[in-house]
Parts: C-alpha cells; structure tokens; sequence
C-alpha cells in the first residue's frame, strides 16, 4: 500500500509539471498584451486593467508568426491618397510618402501599414513579426487601401464633371499584380491577408482574392463562399466621435436613449425608419437624422456623452460605426441587428458592456424605451465600467493593432490545413463553400411595425 501511494504521489507530480510546462508555452505562444486569461485565471476576461494588461506585453520573435509586406506599386497605397487629395482640390506634396491619409470610419488599413512600417523594436506586443525574405514569411501582406479607394471620388462633384480615378479599374489592377506574384501563385493566395474593411471594398475582384484572409467588419455583402468567421477576421470600425475620457457616472446622462444618423437605409437598415417611427415623440429619448460632417459629429459626441445608452441598429449591412461611437462614449450599445458579428469576441463578452434586441421584439410599441426606464443606475454603472475597461480595443492604439494581429495568427494553423489538403484534393466543379466556412445567422428582414 505504502509503495502504491509512492507510485500515485510519483505520478501526481509527473502530471502536475507536464500541466505546468503546457501553461506556460500556452501563456507565451501567441505573445499579447490583450488576452492575460490565457496566462492567469481570471473569472472575467474583462475585468482586468489596461495597465496591467500592458505589463504582461512579451515581444519574442522566434516565436511570433512572420509577415512579409509586399512593396505594392504606389497606385496601390499613397496613391490611393493622392487621388483623394486631389479630387478635393488639394495639391498633394511631390513626395507621396508625406501625404496624411484622410480620416474615415475604415482606417484600419492605414494603421495596420503604418505598424508594420515601424521598427520592430516599436512593435512590443505583436503577434507577428516583419521579415525582409518572402521565403521565411508564413502570411503575406497586401497594403492596398480598399476602404479608402471607394470614396476617391466625392459624392458631390461639379456638375459634367468627369471622375479623374477609377475604384474598378485600381481593384482589377491590383488582382492582376497580385496573381503575377510567385508566392500568390504558389497557393493560390491563401496565405496572404488584406483589409477589405468598408463591405462594398474589393466587390469587382472579390472572387480573385477569396482565398486570402480577408480583413473585413462583417459579412454582410459577402457570399458563403467567400468569407467566413473562420477563415477571416472581424474589424473595428474606427470611431469617429471623440472619446469620452471622464469617471463612469449617470448624473451628467440626462438622455434616455440616443440616435443620430441615416433615417432611410437599405436592406436590413430599414428598421430603422420603422424605429424612428416608434421612438420620435418619447420625450427621453433623442433620435434624429444627420449626414457625415463635422457639426454633425460634434453633435453626435455630445448627444453620446450625455446620454445613457445608445441606439445601435443596422445599417445597409449589420454593422455601423456607430457602434465603436458608442462604446469609446461609455454610452451603453443597445444592438438592433441580428445578423451583427462582432470583433475579438473570444476575449471580449459583449452581453456586459452592451444590451442585445431581436429585431421583432424591439419593434413591439413601448417595449424598448420600457424596458431601459427599468434599467437600475447601478447596473448601468456596471455596464459603463465595463465599456472603461475594453474601450481601449476600439481606439487604434497598438491595443487594438496587437489584438487584429492576434486575430490574424490564430488563423495560421486553418491556413496551413487548407495548403496542405488542396495539395492532394481531386478538383471538382463543386461550388459549395468549402470547410473553412461558416455561414453567418440569417434571419430576414422587417419592412413593417
């Protein structure tokens, strides 16, 4: 008995070290400041600081996941900037590299440029790192400005007024490009990752680049067959109100409920006519139409910062700006949008920072505004508390850059299952979405109250 119990204590410990030594190579694999639960055990993944989440920063090359940006043609980057420049009747500097890329809702293909072209010895944090040699790359970047190559063009331009740039033909020059490449060709892109943020970014060549891990906000114009939340990654939008930096609080939130923006939307964006509809007339509640401009953001961060929740419903596809508006003004979300996916999800619960309304019931009359009047100022307390915690994320510091290159790691292991298995696949004219996919909830759309 006594030589059993040696052998169990003998085993016990031989377990607890191989358990001990797993921990410890899971803390470090993909190296983040964003996710410390995989390093402590945490009971809520987001409760735990900023400050202290960057204390837990750990940068090893040897182990991060190695990018290779590609040196596109300028067409493809800082002319994309010029063009817009110009368009407004700018007069762009002689050197494009000293142009400012303009400000918009889709700006995380600038930042993920900019932070790629910082020495690696600025990127404490990251996931991946920059190698020079194509060979030692496991992913491969493609810089190309998609979201800001749609609106080049303003919307108002002078009558008989001819359009200097073309998004379509910048979108097929730059799939052309890409297939002449050794390393698009050797896996059919695969491996390669680019932002396609604003949902109409690439839809000429979408087919062309499909394969790739596309950088997107949601699924909403995409086909099951290209794009999926397993193969891609969920954006951010980048906020465009100014972030409330005050203490939590509902003593200077006189405002029930707030909304500004496009009354009339297509698709899944018509509830909100139907919204305005229901909620115009309720004396605690502000919701009213406005344009993109300057007075109208001004407008929008002050009706945020002073209100208690935050009306969220769908746009022309389930996500909206408006939303990451939301969150960086601790004004609590209320999501109307049932199709909506959501960025970083396995480390941030969005059921304790924003309140979540299927459509059908949020068009009951009198529900909504009910049940927030029954919302207790303590809980609102804890929902704002919460928005302090993550806000960070939605910011485009290196926070929210290191946490979409975390993203972007994890997908390796799926990149490198699907190389391998198209390598010794019979091909076939099957045009279903293959196994990288997961087609995202689709549940209709509501015209009427």
């Amino acid at each position: 008995m006594a030589r059993k119990a040696s052998l169990a204590k003998k085993s016990l410990a031989t377990v607890c070290f191989v358990l001990a030594i797993y921990a410890v190579i899971n803390i470090f694999h993909f190296p983040s400041a964003s996710d410390p639960n995989l390093a402590l055990d945490f009971s809520d993944r987001t409760s735990v600081t900023s400050s202290f989440r960057k204390n837990l920063q750990f940068h090893n090359p040897e182990s991060s996941v190695k990018i290779y940006l590609y040196d596109l043609p300028h067409r493809f980057t800082y002319g994309v900037i010029r063009h817009h420049s110009l368009a407004r009747g700018g007069r762009p500097p002689e050197d494009a590299t000293a142009l400012s890329y303009p400000g918009h809702q889709h700006m995380a293909e600038w930042h993920l440029f900019k932070d790629l072209t910082r020495p690696e010895s600025d990127r404490l944090g990251s996931a991946i790192v920059r190698v020079s040699d194509p060979d030692e790359a496991d992913l491969f970047y493609v810089p190309f400005f998609s979201s800001l190559s749609l609106i080049v063009n303003p919307v108002r331009s002078e009558p008989g007024a001819e359009p200097v740039y073309s998004d379509e033909e910048t979108q097929v020059a730059l799939a052309e490009w890409l297939e002449e490449q050794e390393y698009w060709k050797r896996n059919t892109g695969r491996d390669h990752v680019i932002v396609a943020s604003d949902p109409n970014a690439l839809y000429k060549v979408i087919d062309r680049v499909k394969n790739s891990v596309l950088l997107v906000s949601d699924f909403g114009r995409l086909k099951n067959d290209q794009g999926s939340l397993v193969k891609d990654v969920i954006l951010p939008y980048s906020h465009r109100v100014n972030a409330y930096n005050g203490d939590v609080g509902v003593g200077n939130r006189g405002t029930l409920l707030f909304f500004m923006g496009a009354r009339y939307r297509k698709e899944g964006g018509k509830i909100r006519n139907l919204l305005f509809q229901l909620l115009e007339n309720e004396e605690d509640v502000v919701i009213k139409h406005g344009a993109q401009s300057r007075e109208s953001r001004r407008a929008a961060s002050h009706g945020m910062h002073t209100s208690k929740f935050c009306l969220n419903p769908a746009g022309d596809t389930p996500s909206a700006c408006r939303l990451f508006d939301s969150i960086v003004s601790l004004c609590v979300p209320v999501i109307i949008s049932d199709d909506i996916e959501l960025p970083f999800e396995d480390v941030i619960d969005y059921r304790k920072i924003a309140i979540f309304i299927e459509t059908t019931v949020a068009l009951k009359p009198g529900y909504l505004v009910s049940m927030l009047r029954a919302i207790s100022d303590e809980r609102i307390l804890e929902y704002q508390k919460e928005l302090k915690e993550v806000k960070h994320y939605f910011e485009y510091g290196s926070s929210t850059v290191n946490e979409i290159w975390r993203q972007v790691a994890q997908k390796l292991p799926l990149i490198k299952l699907m190389i391998n298995r198209d390598k010794r696949l019979v091909k076939t004219n099957f045009t279903g979405p293959d196994c990288s996919c997961i087609c995202s909830n689709q549940t209709g759309i509501v015209t009427s109250v």
